[in-house]
């Protein structure tokens, strides 16, 4: 029990904000800017390889989809990806409706690096250029990956699955350990801000928030199934509560799987459905992180006073929606698979990335357990339609691993 507290992310990143808010007020300023100097060169590392994230993760996951079942396949992933950017769509209205007044004239201030206004600046810098920009990243995984499927190279298929085993190495051994001591230096650089206290009391209320409105696109979720399905909503939803209740101790979709595969033939689907839709389903459907995200981003943009325009916000819900798809499968996949939108539409520094990132695994739990859950929903609408038509999801038709929608 112990080994296994000591290993959590959430654990380490709770640690980190506390120890960098302490910190802050009595950290002498050359120590402190020990830990900026780090926060530049990880931030720079992550702008360099971000790109390279994406064009590993998403080439196979699109290659592996075009292998798939066929029209239920299609079917399946339109729901899962139109669920996903609906619950986007909807934390966008929220975040316009109420934060004018949840709020109110918060600011958020990360610029800290001018010495002459009492801020920290790094001793040094090391320029790290992507090799490509992150859209063309996504492109070039769309055109690859789709090729792929096309030529049905298994050749250059085996190659995609193998870089993709090569950045996951980097990203479990190297990036999220180091994530604790990069958000420990934010929040230590941030503790100097004057108006550092208000702003996190504010962004704690955009975490209760979040958490709220994962329940209620579960709801909604379950309200549209039972509708088209012709089942009793509240009872389907009753029928899964195992699985919510699984996921919110896992954190993990694909660990959670065989207790949401139970839960969703409670509500009389197709074994053959259940056991195609609920493995898909935890790569590529992630509602819940979608709401999350797009929660904390739209705070951010507020309280920073960002300038950013309604075709920026919904290219960036659109765009999001697709990189989840491949989301890492470690605690905080899919805002690491967000860090480039953040960056590249919105315009997000270190900081607010940082910010983004503690706060999206301190509640982590709450958004797959989400995402699992309306897996059972969409279980019911594909149900409807395909009246047990689906043949099992076999393993040799798709060679590609499901991709652990953790923190998704």
């Amino acid at each position: 029990m112990k080994s296994k507290v000591l290993n959590s992310l959430l654990v380490w990143i709770l640690i980190a904000i506390i120890l960098g808010i302490v910190c802050s007020l009595f950290f002498p300023a050359p120590l402190a800017r020990v830990f900026v100097t780090f926060n530049g060169l990880f931030s720079n590392f992550l702008g360099f390889f971000v790109p390279v994230l994406i064009f590993a993760l998403i080439t196979p996951a699109i290659a592996g989809l075009g292998r798939g079942a066929g029209r239920w396949l299609g079917l399946t992933a339109g729901i899962a990806y139109g669920s996903t950017i609906i619950s986007g769509l909807i934390a966008w209205a929220v975040s316009a409706a109420f934060y004018p007044t949840l709020l109110g004239n918060q600011v958020l201030n990360t610029n800290i690096a001018d010495p002459e206004e009492g801020g920290l600046a790094p001793f040094f810098t090391v320029t790290m250029p992507a090799p490509f920009e992150v859209m063309s990243a996504l492109l070039l995984a769309f055109v690859v990956g789709l090729g792929m499927t096309a030529v049905k190279s298994d050749t250059m298929y085996k190659v995609s699955t193998e870089l993709e085993s090569v950045v996951m190495k980097v990203v479990k051994v190297f990036i999220i350990p180091l994530l604790p001591v990069f958000i420990f230096g934010t929040f230590l650089s941030l503790g100097m801000n004057e108006n550092f206290g208000s702003t996190l009391a504010a962004f704690g209320t955009v975490l209760l928030l979040s958490v709220a409105m994962t329940v209620v696109i579960i709801v909604l979720q379950y309200l549209i199934a039972g509708a088209v399905a012709g089942r009793n909503p509240f009872t389907a939803l009753k029928n899964m509560m195992p699985a919510y209740f699984t996921a919110l101790g896992t954190s993990s979709s694909a660990a959670t799987i065989p207790v949401t595969h139970a839960s969703t033939l409670k509500n009389k689907v197709d074994e053959n459905v259940a056991g195609f839709v609920v493995p898909l389903c935890a790569t590529i459907h992630l509602s819940g992180s979608m709401m999350k995200i797009t929660l904390y981003a739209m705070a951010i943009v507020y309280m920073a006073s960002l300038p950013i325009g309604t075709g920026q916000i919904l290219g960036f819900i659109l765009l999001l929606g697709v990189m989840m798809i491949a989301a890492p499968g470690v605690p905080g996949g899919a805002i690491m698979a967000a860090v480039g939108l953040l960056q590249a539409n919105l315009g997000f520094d270190e900081s607010m990335v940082s910010l983004m990132i503690a706060a999206y695994i301190v509640v982590d739990s709450f958004g797959t357990a989400a995402n699992v859950t309306g897996d059972g929903a969409i279980a019911l609408i594909v149900n409807r339609f395909a009246g047990g038509n689906i043949e099992g999801y076999k393993a040799e038709e798709d060679e590609r691993p499901l991709i652990d929608a953790t923190s998704s």
